[in-house]
């Protein structure tokens, strides 16, 4: 919760700040998010009357492809500390249409919020998890030094259990425990990483069901899982690994064994329902008021299903019921052949701000290669610093790059800065192939290394259709 608090201090300002470092340009989409997330850490420190009466403002994001409509939108939702969902409308099929239907968004964004406060839970635990797991290691390595649990009470009696097959001899039972504080030594040093043991899990696989209508189970709130994993007896099968891959498949195992689910599907619940944000891209292509023959499975049809999960509906999940009046929807598009004037009225009216997002320029394009803390540049220096190779990129040659990547996008179709990774992954081939047996460490990219590698595709425009 803490955490959660330091970010209820960030003002719209600071937001677009912390944008800046990822994002470059969109000043005017920044504002409108930096705006939309203040108001809703405002709507929580107002009472509980006022505050059901407040709905968070929907925005429409206008711009064409590569120019950061999604990334403002998850970087947000990172900023937040919010459950975040990306879906393509394309994906969703009108109800009675065998496909995805748009509530499963809804199921989906639950999911990822209930895993991620499982996450938080479990780190809380990590350490009593890593002593848990080391037993049960020494469990594998000792058996013999294993406390076996003797069935007491009625079950002890009905079983007519003989109790003395339970208990070692104590000589046994010191040389085993010796043994194991032995083994104990070399676990915690690291010296047995290496050893083979056999561990015995529970196996968790869930006979598979299928529904008539194309349906999953999961899209009408049944949970298997849960189910038929308490009326089923739980089967246990025996794996032989590693120590130190032992290590990593049983910690989860014993972390989830020790957090209280109730209470992270409850926290997830409600953070899906007051802190979600839902991105919706592709919003044009439904958008479109042409007919093409034949049922309209996914462009209006989709549109007034997703009418009342925008405007505010209970959706029910395996985890629970959830209210998505105050989920934030965040929808995209390019809108090169539709308008959003195209959407039904009602859709309109529940996306109230709009943003349009300025296409790159050349200028935009240099920053892009360099500025963001996760830059091309910046992430292709680190990838070769493992080959011992020193990748400098000098500013005629970052400008080259740009000035190429641009003038594509204008003679070829414009796909925004996606275009940048195209570029730069053809300027670096022949180094990221040679690096591990190359001699000279340092590679300078500057302007005249960009031509020599791109210039001949560049000037043939049905080759540069291809490859770049």
């Amino acid at each position: 919760m803490e955490e959660i608090e330091r970010v209820d201090d960030l003002t719209p300002k600071e937001i677009v700040r912390r944008l800046d470092k990822y994002i470059v340009g969109q000043e005017r989409a920044k504002k409108a998010v930096a705006i939309a997330l203040r108001n809703r850490i405002r709507r929580q420190k107002l009472p509980e009357e006022l505050r059901k009466e407040i709905l968070p403002k929907n925005i429409l994001m206008i711009g064409p492809t590569g120019v950061g409509k999604t990334e403002i939108a998850r970087r947000l939702a990172q900023l937040s500390k919010s459950p975040f969902l990306k879906v393509e409308a394309t994906r969703f099929t009108e109800v009675g249409y065998v496909g995805k239907s748009v509530d499963s968004m809804i199921r989906e964004l639950v999911e990822i919020s209930v895993n991620t406060v499982k996450q938080e839970m479990m780190k809380q635990v990590e350490e009593v998890a890593k002593r848990n797991v080391e037993e049960r290691i020494l469990d594998a390595i000792v058996p013999e030094s294993k406390r076996t649990n003797i069935p007491e009470g009625l079950l002890g009696i009905f079983q007519a259990v003989d109790q003395s097959r339970y208990r070692q001899p104590p000589v046994d039972r010191k040389s085993a425990e010796s043994k194991r504080k032995m083994f104990k030594e070399k676990l915690r040093k690291g010296e047995i990483e290496d050893m083979e043991i056999e561990i015995e899990m529970e196996d968790t696989t869930v006979p598979a069901f299928g529904i008539v209508g194309g349906m999953d189970l999961e899209e009408i709130g049944i949970d298997l899982q849960n189910i038929f994993g308490n009326l089923m007896p739980k089967r246990k099968r025996k794996r032989r690994m590693k120590v130190s891959e032992a290590r990593r498949v049983l910690l989860p195992i014993e972390a989830e064994k020790l957090i209280d689910m109730d209470k992270a599907i409850q926290e997830g619940l409600e953070r899906a329902q007051q802190r979600g944000v839902i991105f919706i891209d592709e919003m044009d292509k439904i958008a479109s008021k042409e007919s093409y023959g034949g049922p309209d499975v996914s462009r209006e049809g989709v549109q007034r299903d997703l009418l009342p999960i925008v405007e505010g509906t209970t959706i029910m999940t395996k985890y629970g019921a959830v209210r998505t009046d105050y989920i934030l929807f965040i929808a995209a598009g390019a809108f090169h052949i539709s308008k959003p004037s195209d959407l039904i009225p009602e859709l309109q009216g529940r996306f109230p701000i709009r943003v349009e997002l300025d296409p790159l320029t050349e200028e935009d394009f240099a920053r892009i290669l360099v500025e963001p803390e996760n830059s091309i540049t910046k992430q292709y220096k680190a990838l070769l610093a493992t080959e011992g190779i020193e990748l400098i990129f000098t500013d005629d040659g970052v400008k080259e790059m740009a000035k190429m990547a641009y003038s594509l996008n204008q003679r070829l179709e414009n796909i925004g800065a996606r275009r940048l990774y195209t570029i730069v992954e053809k300027v670096l081939e022949d180094v990221s192939f040679e690096a591990p047996e190359v001699d000279k460490k340092k590679v300078v990219i500057d302007a005249e290394y960009v031509r020599k590698k791109l210039s001949s595709i560049i000037e043939d425009e049905d080759l540069s259709s291809y490859i770049l």
